[in-house]
């Protein structure tokens, strides 16, 4: 293995550079390999500037540090990028000239670390031919064939922050506080960061919610002295007789943006009760900061372990944690189903039993 190529894409998540470190150490300790790192994902094969070099120094002081130095992109789909042609903007698969690309650098393999979205193109990228190593990457924890994917922990920590510190406005003024969590498909973070801060209501994509049970859990709080009440509702929650709400229509480019719905509950909440209401969107602040020390070693080992695979040759694999061990797995068997909270398990049962309501009582 003489030289690798290294990329970041989609949504950004604490512990992205940690990877990085641990990856292009390993690469340089270990094998004596060249790194290099495309910058704003599958952008840098194609942007002019894109490729830069990854050696010792330039990963030197960046475990610490949120987001990542090479940058990512939502958008950067290479089967589907958009370009302007005749002043008009179209949208064009450029695989092939990725792959062209990835061949003039001489790669002999290339980290890919996304979440579903980024490691899906690398999936395709892999059947076409191209050396993919995958690492499972977004805040959601809704990658398939892992346990957890870095980042979660970091905006678990910061989502159970703001609920410890809504839980005391909360009680000062009488106020029901709605804090919307990201979440698109899979509830995790509201589900976790509930339970852990103590909310009252959690509502999450994977069970579809009543509006009327909402009412009633926080009329009961009321009737019984507690005239103030927490609602963790994730992004992508939706009620038995609506749709997720979007801020965004998606396009071939972009995926739709949710948001919206902790407005409509907390709508519906004040115009059918006595209580007042307020709304916190978490947004980006999930996304950022220094990663915890969790992800940090999460991370790390994911980075590291992804070189090992690449200098194996164990390409169209990804890495994964299962039983507190780092494995890897086929990407198509990682990818062939969505993690999602499972509504029967253990930890919607739990917070059940202390008596959170998910919406769906009757």
């Amino acid at each position: 293995m003489k030289k690798l190529g290294i990329l970041t894409g989609g949504g950004d998540a604490p512990g992205l550079n940690a990877v990085l470190r641990a990856a292009v150490k390993t690469a340089v300790r270990s094998y004596n390999c060249e790194v290099i790192g495309l910058k704003d994902g599958y952008d840098g094969f194609l942007a002019p500037g894109g490729i830069i070099p990854l050696g010792r120094e330039e990963v030197r002081g960046i475990l610490p540090r949120g987001g990542t130095i090479l940058g990512t992109a939502n958008r950067g789909n290479p089967f589907a990028r958009e370009v302007l042609r005749d002043g008009e903007k179209v949208i064009i698969d450029t695989s092939n000239e990725v792959i062209e690309a990835i061949k003039k650098q001489n790669l002999d393999g290339l980290i890919v670390i996304g979440g579903d979205g980024t490691l899906n193109i690398a999936l395709e990228l892999y059947r076409k031919g191209v050396p993919i190593i995958g690492v499972p990457k977004t805040i959601d924890n809704d990658v398939g064939g892992t346990e957890v994917t870095f980042g979660f922990d970091t905006a678990l920590e910061t989502a159970t922050e703001a609920i410890d510190k809504l839980h005391t406005t909360a009680e000062s003024h009488h106020r029901v506080m709605v804090l919307e969590l990201m979440g698109r498909d899979a509830g995790f973070i509201a589900l976790h960061a509930g339970v852990a801060g103590g909310a009252d209501v959690i509502l999450i994509p994977e069970i579809p919610f009543r509006y009327k049970a909402i009412l009633d859990k926080i009329n009961r709080r009321v009737q019984s002295g507690r005239h103030f009440s927490i609602l963790a509702v994730s992004e992508g929650a939706k009620s038995i007789e609506g749709e997720q709400i979007y801020s965004r229509a998606g396009n071939e480019i972009y995926v739709p943006r949710l948001g919206g719905i902790g407005q409509q509950v907390s709508d519906y909440i004040a115009k059918h009760s006595e209580q007042e209401t307020r709304v916190t969107v978490l947004g980006h602040i999930q996304r950022g900061g220094s990663p915890t020390p969790y992800d940090r070693f999460l991370a790390t080992r994911y980075g590291s372990a992804a070189t090992r695979l690449a200098a194996q040759g164990k390409f169209g694999h990804m890495v994964s944690l299962q039983n507190g061990h780092v494995v890897d797995i086929p990407l198509a068997e990682a990818l062939a189903t969505p993690k999602r909270v499972n509504i029967n398990g253990d930890a919607v049962r739990t917070a059940r039993d202390l008596g959170i309501c998910f919406g769906d009582e009757k």
